[in-house]
């Protein structure tokens, strides 16, 4: 029976790894979505400093390994073989929420899933020991008041990040503004040297207590020579900054996102480290009671020992840290959903992730309505002061620089400022706050007080945050559930039962890993049509010659879809032509990307090439609706293929073959027309345009002619119209994409 029960271990320690790994691809956004978003270094230099902050930091986590204990439920009233029972159906529902989270790109709260995981695991073991012995209530296996208590926590962090991060960024806005590189000549190293200080005061003063290698006597000492830590700490840092500014010229602001990042990191892991291998550890303890205590049984153990305190072995913090850095450097779902959070609060237009809401499109009206209201009392020169501070710097300056920042440095050192201290503060006192709402909505506080949510991305972005709390809302009731239910399954199924959870952990891991190739996929999409952003300003060859590449790729895609779309049609072939309908949106997501990338292609033109401005936006307008209209004849054809209507008669289909190949035949002209750049030839494309359009208003007619004659029934008449009418408009664009791109070739000559 001990063989089965290490097996069990074993197997939690295996789920502890894929924990490890999904679970630091989602809170790496918590430590280095400042950094990333300021660009304060190369993102490896970021990964790397965060990678450190972790890895020191995991050794700080000791003392929070009670939390997996006994904090949701009272061990004593739990035989060993239910708590491994809590422990297993912990880990599996942790492993499957955190991927599902991971690869949708949302970031969520590790720790709230594994405090509701225990808490719904406990619950459902509960409920079957009180159906077996209803003498013995509910209350008296969980620990409700402190269950409480940290929902709670966690519930309230979520207020007072957003409203510190709110203040202090206004605050210290209000007093450098955005062009605060003069004042920081002055005061960066007393800013600089404020924020390192209290980063490492909370991290070594409030952080020492949870350390597995600080002696008991050098605690002691930091605890009593705290202030005095603090103010010598100030000065040192103040006076190393401003020397090492003066005479190596060091950005103040970098060098403190990077402490910060490394602090931050380093809090995480301190905090968050036992959402992850706390109930594994709990788990080998419990193993080594059970082995230690002659004559045990598992089903009559009393696991009263998991109320003493917890010491972890320093080794396998490190082992965690470990993996937690290897994941760190590796995994392309932890930098999904660094952008979603980095794309809230960017501070320049953009293409917006989250559509728009009632309560979001209410909130703004509101808040417009509030600020009318605030302005007519503010004083009219303390208004102007401040729309003086928070003016944004030049447009044009900000224009040409490739690949600008999301947000400036100021910001950035705030976030982390703020969010090390909630959480070494939270990590002092065992509260298992989540890093990942602390440092969301601090992140979010700040924005809001910088005024990058202005009119026109506003609803955007509240949708968007309000979609992500409303995840966390998700991330709970779905862990509760779920880890009740698994408990319940293990309870009466057994090693069936786990070993039929664990291949659905294989499958759906698997899964989510197809999906992130999919993804990666599309996202190559969006770098080719931002692929002709360069350094500084751009000139008008160089657009053109990148759009020229962009055009003939879409049309040759064009090309081959649309015969794709009308053989697998004909076939009724439901892989090929759903595979089609996939490309071709992913086509038509391309063309429009492009489209939206024109204002800040002619943002960046030089001054006197503005003019090739307009060719350059009729060109990708016509691209934009001839990839349209395709996507308009392959996705009417897989729904009507999908429902299993009739296809079409072998007369239609004959008429269809000959047009395809005419419409192919122009496209492969207009191509390489286009490649070439020599335009001489385009009375052939223009007589080729007549041919099809005569033969698509022939077909037209005919088709009128069956209807009438009752040989074709409606869905198919409405498909085989629109199919026509599609291809009509493609041909129409096809035309005026040609003679917009002999325009533009004609200007730059």
């Amino acid at each position: 029976m001990e063989n089965v029960y290490l097996i069990l271990v074993i197997i939690l320690f295996v789920l502890a790894i894929f924990d490890l790994v999904v679970g630091v691809s989602n809170d790496a956004v918590n430590f280095v979505n400042s950094a990333v978003g300021a660009k304060a270094a190369p993102f490896k230099v970021i990964m790397a400093v965060a990678a450190l902050g972790v890895f020191i930091g995991a050794t700080f986590s000791s003392g929070m390994m009670e939390i997996a204990r006994k904090s949701m439920f009272h061990p004593e009233m739990f035989f060993f073989e239910e708590v491994m029972i809590i422990f297993l159906a912990v880990m599996i529902t942790d492993v499957i929420l955190l991927d599902l989270f991971n690869a949708f790109g949302m970031p969520t709260s590790t720790t709230v899933s594994i405090v509701f995981e225990l808490l719904g695991a406990a619950v459902g073991v509960a409920l079957i020991k009180v159906a077996n012995n209803p003498e013995v209530p509910m209350s008296e296996y969980i620990n409700s008041a402190k269950s409480l208590a940290i929902i709670a926590g966690v519930l309230i962090s979520v207020v007072i990040s957003f409203t510190a991060g709110a203040i202090i960024q206004y605050i210290t806005r209000a007093i450098f503004s955005f062009n605060y590189e003069k004042r920081f000549r002055y005061l960066g190293s007393l800013w600089g040297g404020f924020a390192i200080t209290v980063t490492t005061y909370f991290l070594l003063v409030k952080g020492a207590d949870g350390s597995s290698f600080m002696t008991d006597e050098v605690k002691a000492w930091i605890k009593e020579n705290s202030n005095t830590i603090f103010l010598f700490s100030f000065i040192g840092w103040t006076l190393i900054l401003q020397i090492c500014h003066w005479l190596f010229k060091i950005n103040i602001l970098k060098f403190t996102i990077l402490v910060g990042t490394f602090a931050l990191a380093m809090a995480f892991a301190g905090n968050d480290l036992v959402n992850f291998i706390g109930v594994p550890i709990a788990g080998l303890d419990s193993y080594l009671h059970y082995i230690n205590t002659p004559g045990a049984r598992p089903d009559t153990l009393l696991m009263s020992f998991l109320s003493e305190p917890a010491q972890t072995e320093t080794y396998i913090l490190l082992i965690a840290g470990l993996v937690m850095v290897i994941t760190l450097f590796t995994s392309k779902k932890a930098r999904r959903v660094i952008k979603t959070e980095v794309d809230l609060g960017r501070q320049s237009e953009g293409e917006e992730r989250f559509g728009s809401s009632f309560f979001a499109r209410s909130l703004v009206r509101g808040s417009l309505s509030l600020s009318k209201s605030v302005s007519k009392i503010v004083p009219a020169r303390l208004k102007n002061y401040l729309d003086k501070q928070f003016e944004q710097p030049d447009r044009e300056q900000a224009a040409v620089k490739k690949g600008a920042p999301a947000f400036d440095l100021l910001r950035a050192s705030v976030n982390l400022v703020i969010a090390s201290i909630l959480i070494a503060s939270a990590t002092s006192l065992k509260l298992p706050l989540s890093t990942t709402y602390v440092t969301f909505m601090v992140a979010m506080g700040s924005s809001l007080s910088d005024r990058a949510w202005d009119r026109d991305s506003a609803v955007y972005r509240i949708t968007g945050v309000l979609s992500v709390i409303g995840g966390w809302f998700f991330t709970a009731f779905s862990a509760f559930t779920v880890a009740f239910l698994v408990a319940i399954a293990l309870s009466y199924g057994g090693l069936w039962v786990l070993f039929g959870m664990l291949a659905l952990v294989i499958f759906i891991l698997a899964k989510s890993h197809l999906l992130n190739k999919s993804q990666d996929s599309e996202q190559i999409i969006d770098n080719e049509a931002e692929f002709e952003e360069i350094d500084g300003f751009i000139v008008s060859e160089k657009v053109q010659e990148q759009c020229k590449l962009n055009v003939t790729d879409v049309l040759t895609n064009v090309s081959e879809f649309y015969t794709k779309t009308l053989k697998a049609f004909e076939r009724e072939d439901r892989k090929l032509l759903k595979d089609t309908a996939k490309q071709v949106n992913a086509l038509s997501l391309r063309s429009k990307k492009m489209r939206s990338n024109i204002y800040k292609t002619v943002r960046r033109l030089q001054e006197e090439n503005i003019d090739s401005g307009l060719y350059y936006v009729q060109v990708l307008d016509y691209l934009r609706e001839t990839a349209q209209c395709l996507t308009f004849i392959t996705n009417p054809c897989w729904d009507h293929l999908n429902n299993n209507h009739k296809p079409f008669s072998d007369e239609q289909f004959a008429d269809f073959r000959s047009l395809q190949q005419r419409v192919k035949n122009i496209i492969d002209d207009s191509v390489e027309m286009i490649e070439s750049g020599n335009f001489t030839e385009i009375e052939r494309v223009l007589k080729a345009q007549s041919v099809i359009l005569e033969q698509i208003r022939n077909l037209r007619k005919t088709q009128l002619k069956r209807i009438k004659k009752e040989k074709s029934g409606t869905k198919v008449s409405m498909l085989y119209l629109g199919v026509l009418h599609e291809t009509q408009s493609m041909m129409l664009h096809l035309v005026n994409l040609v003679k917009a791109n002999r325009d533009f070739a004609a200007y730059l000559k």
